[in-house]
């Protein structure tokens, strides 16, 4: 998701203890790493959400195709099947 390296991430608890001092650095970050969970858990549910809506176009999709096909087999028997000029039966 994000490209940060483990320097990145060094510097920025380097700051994070001079911010806030090292009476508050842990529970701000037991409260950054609520948010990120929380974060990391309503992008789940709206890429679940997303997949399952894909999945559903995706078969109605297939089954207007196979529809489609019905219709056309169909009307290829029944044009198979009718009689020709003469009145004889083709099958």
């Amino acid at each position: 998701m994000f490209d940060v390296g483990f320097t990145e991430l060094l510097v920025i608890a380097v700051v994070a203890l001079l911010v806030l001092g090292p009476e508050r650095l842990p529970r701000a970050a037991r409260f950054a790493g609520l948010w990120v969970r929380r974060a990391r858990a309503q992008w789940h549910s709206v890429r679940a959400e997303l997949e399952r809506d894909l999945a559903a176009e995706d078969m109605q999709r297939s089954m207007k195709d196979a529809g489609a096909a019905m219709r056309e087999a169909q009307a290829e028997l029944r044009k198979g099947l009718a009689p020709d000029e003469e009145g004889h039966d083709r099958g």
